[in-house]
């Protein structure tokens, strides 16, 4: 009836309309453009699978045997205490921003250090917790600098960090006492933005650095941090190093290197004489991490081969390695050895499994499960673990991914969700789906996540595939998937979205322009949708690293390129439903990046969802607005991808 208003009242988010059903209200930190109300029905289907947790190994007690670990109970990860296996998670930190990072001081463990940025910003600053009273103390400049690869002295008395606060681009080496803020001084002033601290020698004379300057070239070097002289450790050459530990005596660091090979092998490095000598493993695949036992007579380390992570113990002394099978398969991340010299923690996750702290004996091999994370109420046993997916490309070379099949009650040819990782220099492997699960669990979709040409894990060649002027041969792989997927009889072609986070928003918006004809609809997230535009727009201290993949747009014949293959100058192409979400802080894919594409599309008179949040950075992190991006996907997909199934 016309004159009256309608009783709204507002309950945790949720607008009761009298008369209508109840929809949810957007926080007013989001910006919701052309996605519909979202009705609360759709809020209590997904619940289950919104309300999982993980838990992610941070540091060991310098002298008891209990561990920090970052985990979240409310909107944001923060840091906890685990003083047993299996015990009380103790919250420690209480801010409104994530925090996942964490080192105790390395003597009594009076108190710890972490990383917090603002809104998603990037711009991590160092604080300093108090277990006596419980403060918290801001070390660094506190201004728009980023701060971080954190290590502490063999002593305890000095955390060496990276930092942009001298000009906001290079990343300069600093060293200072955290509990005497103004001692930090610095020690390396350098030139780009690759530059971190890797490990001190066990004389707290010298820091190993890494400069980093694209995922096939990288460079290790020596500071005296008394007097700020370097000297090159590994030629200048087109050779990864992707870690490096000193060796027990001083005389040697031990590496990780693709040096003469495909895949980064276990390597040592004389101080002396700087010559490098494999260390034969057996292991043709990639070492991801290592540390080195405080007696120095045993290197942990793991590899990433074919997607899942294998531990092994590495006795210094005779070079011979002892896998570890007792650890569960799975992903591993954020290696390190006990003070006691007997235990290695770790983080570990897997298809059915969220993140999980574990312990290993590097004697008994024994492993132990420190916590045992959430899944929202949904069963392990019925999440779906993947299977490995091969198919052929547009030149004849061997692509791989994942897949995640439905449920066997749903029969017949299943809707795909294709979803490309970042990077490009990133790899999908086999790990919690998280929110994902929803889609295979209950609206019968498989998920594909493909690693095309570009993707780490394949060796150095693979890796350089995509590299500049041949960017577009990682799109065709996705064509050569979507071929694929119309083989195979559980899968239908005529149902399929596509969809990735930064570079993999890119990718999706290319192959939107380069297949319209052959997908549903498309889920952007934080991706580039003109490199020109990118990278004119990308904070400075990661600019240069990012043309070295990219090509460099201040070339002409590149940023020539760069326009004609652009998915924002392609846009006419786009004809499916389009949802894009993007942070308004990014510093990596600034917000300019999303808000073209939508402007673009929409000239088209497709429909364009948008979805963006202020108070996010590269991704959505705070569970609240992960939420609402999780609700308003579930419609897009109801809507789009499952129309006129």
């Amino acid at each position: 009836m016309r004159g009256i208003i309608p009783t709204i009242l507002v309950i945790a988010g949720v607008a009761i309309v009298h008369g209508q059903a109840p929809t949810l209200t957007p926080a007013d930190n989001l910006v919701v453009q052309g996605i519909p109300s979202i009705p609360a029905s759709i809020v209590r289907d997904v619940a289950r699978y919104a309300d999982s947790r993980s838990a992610a190994f941070a540091d060991w007690h310098p002298q008891r045997r209990e561990l920090l670990i970052s985990t979240r109970f409310a909107n944001a990860a923060q840091i906890h205490v685990v003083k047993m296996p299996g015990g009380a998670r103790t919250q420690l930190t209480f801010e409104s921003e994530p925090i996942t990072d964490a080192l105790y001081e390395p003597k009594a463990g009076a108190y710890f250090i972490f990383l917090r940025d603002s809104g998603g910003d990037e711009f991590r600053q160092i604080y300093r917790y108090d277990f006596a009273d419980g403060r918290v103390t801001l070390i660094t400049d506190g201004k728009r600098s980023q701060n971080g690869s954190l290590v502490w002295s063999t002593a305890g008395d000095r955390l060496a960090y990276n930092s942009t606060s001298r000009n906001g681009t290079d990343r300069d080496i600093w060293v200072v006492d955290p509990a005497k803020p103004e001692s930090k001084r610095l020690v390396l002033q350098v030139s780009g933005g690759g530059w971190s601290p890797l490990r001190w020698s066990r004389d707290d004379r010298t820091l190993l650095l890494q400069e980093y300057v694209s995922a096939t070239r990288s460079r290790l070097w020596l500071l005296d941090v008394a007097t700020g002289q370097k000297t090159a450790l590994t030629p200048d050459a087109d050779v990864a190093y992707a870690d490096g530990v000193f060796s027990g005596d001083g005389r040697g660091v031990y590496v990780a290197t693709d040096q003469g090979a495909e895949f980064l092998a276990l390597a040592y490095i004389d101080l002396a004489s700087k010559a490098l000598t494999p260390i034969p493993t057996g292991v043709a695949w990639n070492v991801e991490t290592m540390d080195l036992s405080p007696d120095g007579r045993t290197l942990a380390f793991s590899t990433n081969e074919a997607g899942l992570s294998k531990l092994y113990l590495l006795d210094t002394a005779t070079r011979k390695t002892r896998p570890v099978d007792t650890v569960p398969a799975g992903v591993i991340s954020t290696l390190k050895w006990h003070g006691n010299g007997r235990e290695i923690g770790l983080s570990l996750t897997a298809g059915s499994a969220p993140v999980d702290v574990y312990s290993v004996d590097a004697r008994s091999l024994q492993v132990t499960r420190w916590t045992a994370s959430e899944l929202g109420g949904l069963p392990a046993s019925a999440l779906t673990e993947p299977r490995l997916v091969k198919w052929r490309s547009f030149d004849g070379r061997e692509m791989s991914g994942f897949a995640y099949q439905p449920p066997a009650r749903f029969s017949g040819r299943r809707p795909v969700i294709v979803d490309i990782h970042g990077g490009p220099e990133s790899q999908y492997r086999p790990t919690f789906l998280g929110r994902l699960n929803y889609f295979i669990q209950e609206l019968g979709v498989a998920v594909i996540e493909p690693n095309v040409r570009g993707s780490d894990g394949y060796g150095k060649t693979f890796l350089t595939l995509d590299n500049g002027l041949r960017r577009e041969d990682a799109v065709k792989d996705v064509g050569a998937l979507l071929d694929w997927i119309a083989t195979q009889p559980q899968l239908d072609p005529a149902h399929v979205m596509v969809t990735g986070g930064s570079y993999g928003g890119y990718m999706a918006l290319a192959v939107a322009t380069h297949y319209s004809d052959r997908i549903r609809c498309v889920l952007d997230v934080s991706g580039v949708s003109n490199f020109n535009t990118f990278l004119q727009a990308t904070e400075s201290y990661r600019r240069d690293l990012r043309r070295a993949e990219y090509g460099d747009e201040r070339d002409p014949a590149i940023a020539k390129f760069f326009d004609e293959t652009a998915p924002v100058t392609n846009a006419a192409k786009i004809t499916k439903p389009l949802l894009v979400v993007q942070g308004g802080n990014d510093p990596r894919v600034p917000l300019k990046e999303a808000e073209q594409i939508v402007a673009r599309v929409r000239q088209n008179g497709t429909p364009v969802w948008y979805l963006m949040a202020r108070d996010e950075g590269h991704g959505f992190a705070k569970k609240a607005n992960r939420d609402f991006q999780f609700y308003a996907t579930a419609m897009f997909i109801r809507q789009y991808l499952l129309e006129g199934r």
